[in-house]
């Protein structure tokens, strides 16, 4: 618990009277700067998605961060930090001529494709700008694959960057993405092989790249998997293999590249928590006779916890840090079937005495949490945001 709890995380969770998720800015900083002193050769672009929250989106451009945004809102609130424009690339590989064309007049130049027609959409709605071509990999070993969707072949990378090259733009780069919450090394060493593939055969038809985009995928280390077991990725193998694997595209370049890297749950997931409370913890016999304890929580996947189809967060219970622990399915407050978390394949271990009202803290909340939540699911709300800052008293944004 010590390994996702922050004393600064836990002192606000002692001092909230009311449910609401909590950022610790001093967390998340320095998590960038233990990043980027792993890989002081990739420029940090911060992927908005996993964390739209403007104080956090604010804290790592001071660090020197640059972001990954998906939509020109999301450029709009890059942008609204401060920081350039060329340090903020439009990372989503769909995209209508009406989001290129305001993501230039907003001051892009940097853009993800992985098809024809939008290379060509770009070269219309955004002339003379860089594009980088992203390659599509298996999403093996992550916990969130992100395959098919998004991403080409290597064939078909050679085509759409011909093209923008014939289309006046620059075809400057190549993407991967090797997959959300990615717990091995061996998906890093697929995903640089196609890169090197790519850049070789590129360089064939004179197409040479400059800049390396390795996405996202660095896992947070607080995370449950379905059976309550601590998940442990190999993060200290994880970037030993991109160092290895940056130095042998930069032999095969021959001149500098520039890398840049997308992560998002890795610098935010486990310095998030939320401050939820109990609803009920009940019991009751199912149609196949069996008796069942289910714990209702505040908090549910429709505000605050999309992501439990795949993980389960830690839960501390305060009140009750000792005393009989029972099996019990855990769920959200709506009457949604699909609103249910520590269930399968086992149930989670809560306080026997538990009652209405009582605060649990779930843990490692960061990522995804604010914006996978629905606006107002059976009536209701979206949590509220508190920002602890690295120095200062803690600021509270109602959603």
């Amino acid at each position: 618990m010590n390994a996702v709890l922050s004393d600064r995380l836990r002192t606000a969770l002692e001092l909230a009277d009311h449910d609401q998720i909590i950022f610790d800015l001093g967390g998340i900083e320095a998590a960038y700067g233990a990043l980027t002193e792993e890989l002081p050769e990739i420029a940090v672009r911060f992927a908005i998605k996993s964390c739209p929250v403007n104080g956090v989106l604010a804290s790592l451009a001071g660090r020197g961060s640059g972001f990954d945004a998906a939509s020109p809102q999301e450029i709009i609130q890059a942008l609204e930090t401060g920081v350039a424009p060329e340090r903020v690339h439009y990372g989503n590989t769909v995209k209508s001529d009406q989001n290129i064309a305001e993501a230039y007049r907003l001051g892009i130049r940097d853009f993800a494709t992985d098809s024809v027609p939008d290379v060509v959409a770009i070269a219309a709605s955004a002339p003379g700008s860089r594009v980088f071509c992203r390659l599509g990999t298996t999403g093996e070993g992550a916990l969130w694959g992100l395959n098919r969707k998004a991403g080409c072949s290597v064939r078909d990378a050679l085509i759409v960057l011909s093209i923008a090259r014939a289309q006046g733009l620059v075809p400057s780069g190549l993407s991967v993405h090797v997959g959300s919450q990615q717990m091995t090394s061996a998906a890093w060493e697929s995903a640089f092989s196609q890169l090197a593939e790519a850049m070789t055969e590129l360089a064939d038809l004179d197409i040479h790249i400059d800049r390396i985009n390795l996405g996202g995928g660095l896992p947070a280390l607080g995370y449950l998997d379905r059976a309550g077991t601590a998940l442990d990725p190999s993060l200290a193998e994880i970037f030993g293999t991109i160092r290895t694997g940056m130095k042998r595209l930069q032999e095969i370049a021959g001149t500098a590249i520039e890398f840049v890297m997308e992560p998002g749950r890795h610098l935010v997931g486990d310095y998030g928590a939320i401050r939820a409370h109990v609803v009920r913890l009940s019991s009751r016999q199912q149609p196949d006779g069996a008796r069942e304890r289910w714990l209702y929580l505040s908090c549910g996947k429709f505000n605050g916890l999309y992501e439990v189809d795949q993980v389960r967060y830690r839960m501390v219970f305060p009140t009750h840090p000792e005393g009989l622990r029972v099996p019990a399915v855990v769920a959200g407050p709506t009457c949604d079937s699909d609103d249910v978390f520590g269930q399968e394949p086992s149930p989670a271990r809560v306080p026997a005495t538990i009652g209405s009202g009582d605060p649990v803290w779930i843990l490692s909340c960061g990522a995804y949490s604010t914006s996978y939540t629905t606006q107002r699911f059976n009536g209701f709300e979206p949590l509220p945001v508190t920002v602890l800052p690295v120095v200062g008293l803690p600021v509270e944004i109602h959603a």
